[in-house]
């Protein structure tokens, strides 16, 4: 499991020009799925994420995680996150998770941070989707299970 953390002042997602998320103040993630992931993987990650002390103190240092400063999370699907562009010009995307299998791990990621008590809000799964979001920092990090 893949995700792309970007520290979010605000976020969006549009499928076919209507706005189907938004958050406000946290975090804006890519989330790729391969063939080989587990729940164990996806709890993994959730916490992982739940406890990035990515988030300014009073002091102005990354000392608060996303439970601290009561963030919210806009989690967008995201098979491209396994696209191998080693050789060639065109990714090949084999690592990507087959489409029922990467959805309930992706669904079952969300539910994960959602019982830590986070807002998630989601694209809709295999969309095409237009994503806008205000990287705060910019703070982009990678989080990967394996």
């Amino acid at each position: 499991m893949r995700v792309v953390v970007q520290r979010a002042r605000n976020a969006s997602v549009e499928v076919n020009k209507e706005i189907v998320g938004r958050i406000s103040n946290g975090f804006m993630l890519l989330v790729g799925i391969t063939h080989t992931d587990t729940m164990e993987d996806v709890k993994y990650v959730a916490d992982k994420i739940a406890h990035l002390r990515v988030f300014e103190d009073d002091h102005g240092k990354m000392n608060l995680s996303l439970l601290d400063v009561g963030g919210q999370v806009l989690s967008i699907s995201q098979f491209t996150l396994y696209g191998d562009v080693r050789k060639g010009r065109r990714p090949n995307f084999m690592e990507a998770a087959a489409p029922d299998f990467a959805n309930g791990l992706y669904e079952a990621f969300n539910q994960e941070l959602r019982e830590k008590g986070i807002t998630v809000e989601t694209g809709v799964f295999g969309s095409m989707m237009d994503v806008q979001f205000t990287n705060v920092g910019p703070v982009t990090l990678i989080v990967e299970s394996k």
